[in-house]
């Protein structure tokens, strides 16, 4: 056993479970597992940063980013989102878990509670507990959207609400009477609504709707990782009223400095060049999204279509996870996205159509 010592907080955060299954299974495994876009960056983004490297913008930035990147990023708010930001209203981060881990810090002293829906994604409550918090679930209805009278009664008392829609791992779409509900309680209760929007191009059916629209204490976090197949450049925001960003960005410049100057120079191109590869990327995660919801339904697997992002929230027992998994269909256990559904699996359709008929071939086999 090691004699080394560790802070308690870390001793108390488990690892993540998606991150446990990154590489996952042998040579034959279908890893649905993976948050991550099979699609390659979009080549006018991926020349933007060929030319800023061969013009030597290689050196530190601002510490809150490019200028001409946060300008762009305010013209996508109020082209895409309704919302008016000016540049000293964002912070650019290291992708959108740096801009969650900057406002967790700011915002949240020991003790303080941070409501996240159960299930919802990993890293809310992990990085809760890292600022001191005590992070409380937010039940889920039958639909998987949030239960939004539930949720109304657990604000009093509560430092931060956090609002994914699209959300992962359910790939629900909250309506904008509920978001509004939600953002107007919490304001009147004094809550700061952090609101993750990673997933806001991936809606199928629904508009997505921002929920800085509805309330003045509300910190929009973002990305260009999902939506430009970005990932690996670690690129993100915040946005969010003037007086946040000073306090958010104390821990960003001890922790970070600035983002990685070549990746900002590309996500400008992404924001300011041709949006067409992401219409074409939408369209085809729908595609993927009917494929993979026929083939488990007609496994007699009952749950909600996905509205948006890529996942799907799939009611499974446990022995059939494990079974899975052991036979190389790597998929997530309910379990890593909270305490309230332990009997579900959460699959990524952010993979091929072929992939994905393998993998629902694989799973009736198994089911047999």
């Amino acid at each position: 056993m090691s004699e080394h010592r560790y802070a308690d907080r870390v001793r108390s955060v488990e690892m993540s479970g998606i991150r446990k299954l990154f590489d996952a299974g042998g040579p034959d495994a279908i890893n649905l597992g993976i948050g991550q876009p099979d699609f390659d960056t979009p080549d006018h983004i991926k020349m933007a940063a060929i030319v800023a490297i061969r013009e030597g913008k290689t050196g530190y930035t601002p510490n809150a980013g490019i200028p001409e990147l946060r300008e762009a990023i305010c013209e996508k708010f109020e082209r895409e989102n309704d919302l008016a930001y000016r540049p000293d209203q964002v912070l650019v981060t290291a992708g959108g878990s740096e801009a969650l881990h900057l406002v967790m810090e700011a915002l949240v002293d020991p003790g303080d509670r941070v409501l996240v829906t159960d299930p919802g994604f990993v890293s809310y409550a992990a990085l809760a507990a890292f600022a001191g918090g005590r992070a409380e679930g937010v039940g889920l209805d039958a639909t998987l959207h949030i239960d939004v009278e539930r949720a109304k009664e657990q604000m009093d008392g509560a430092r931060v609400f956090v609002l994914n829609s699209p959300a992962n791992p359910t790939g629900a779409v909250e309506s904008e009477d509920s978001i509004r509900a939600l953002v107007e309680y919490a304001g009147d209760r004094k809550v700061t609504v952090i609101s993750d929007e990673v997933y806001e191009h991936f809606v199928y059916e629904k508009k997505h709707v921002s929920a800085a629209r509805f309330g003045e204490d509300v910190i929009t976090v973002n990305a260009a990782s999902k939506t430009y197949a970005m990932t690996g450049w670690r690129v993100g925001y915040l946005a969010a009223p003037e007086d946040y960003i000073p306090e958010c960005l104390k821990i960003h410049q001890y922790a970070q400095a600035c983002a990685t100057s070549i990746s900002q120079y590309a996500a400008l191109a992404a924001y300011t060049g041709d949006q067409e590869p992401v219409a074409r990327m939408r369209e085809e995660y729908r595609a993927r999204r009917d494929l993979l919801y026929t083939g488990l339904t007609a496994l007699g697997l009952d749950f909600p279509r996905p509205e948006g992002a890529f996942y799907m929230f799939v009611p499974m027992r446990q022995a059939l996870i494990e079974k899975a998994v052991a036979n190389g269909l790597v998929v997530v256990p309910g379990g890593a996205f909270g305490s309230r559904a332990p009997d579900h699996a959460r699959f990524s359709y952010a993979t091929s159509r072929e992939t994905l008929a393998r993998a629902v071939e694989r799973l009736g086999a198994l089911m047999e």
